[in-house]
């Protein structure tokens, strides 16, 4: 067992085949086999999945990162700006891309995307379970819009990892953290009008 968790890359490997053991259970119990009703269910635990990745880190720089940063010593804040931030970022936009991506095909394959991307226009605003998702879904598209071209590109300046004037920088990282507080508020009402959608009819 420590072979598997002293190594984050057996953990996650170990995780996906415990997910598979239960998708063989899933699919023996299921008349269908991979049928429409598997298809949906699987592009839902992946919108999830990536979602979890994105606000969980989401939360962290916000929660934890951004308020302790004051705490660190200068010379051991390198560790966080060249080595873990970069990293945490890589996850963080590819938690947002696979949740929007996922996020996209659901609705599609829902058969809501055109009612949930007009919250329900051609209805006449009357269907809940349309605005309330599509609520959501505006929400998670301007906050997968920040951490693309604002918060994204802001961070490479501000840590470094482009080159620019080091008298850009503060102001870059400022717009990062600005965004990313942004999308801290969003994640909440996000989150709730996603949910809300599954208990409305």
């Amino acid at each position: 067992m420590a072979a598997i968790l002293t190594s984050l890359r057996n953990t996650v490997i170990a995780g996906f085949v415990l997910a598979l053991v239960l998708l063989l259970m899933y699919l023996k119990m299921q008349d269908g086999g991979l049928n429409y009703v598997f298809w949906t269910f699987f592009v839902r635990w992946a919108h999830v999945l990536c979602g979890v990745m994105w606000i969980g880190l989401l939360w962290y720089f916000n929660f934890v990162q951004i308020p302790n940063m004051g705490k660190i010593p200068d010379e051991q804040k390198p560790a966080i700006s060249k080595v873990i931030a970069p990293e945490a970022l890589f996850w963080f936009r590819w938690g947002a891309m696979g949740t929007i991506f996922f996020g996209l095909i659901l609705a599609y394959l829902n058969g809501y995307i055109v009612d949930a991307i007009t919250l329900g226009a051609a209805e006449g605003f009357s269907v809940p379970k349309d605005i309330a998702i599509g609520i959501g879904m505006w929400m998670g598209a301007i906050m997968w819009f920040n951490v693309w071209f604002i918060i994204w590109p802001n961070q490479k300046i501000a840590l470094g990892i482009v080159d620019a004037p080091a008298d850009k920088k503060p102001a870059a990282g400022r717009t990062a953290m600005l965004f990313s507080r942004t999308n801290t508020l969003l994640s909440i009402p996000m989150l709730f009008a996603m949910v809300s959608a599954q208990n409305i009819y």
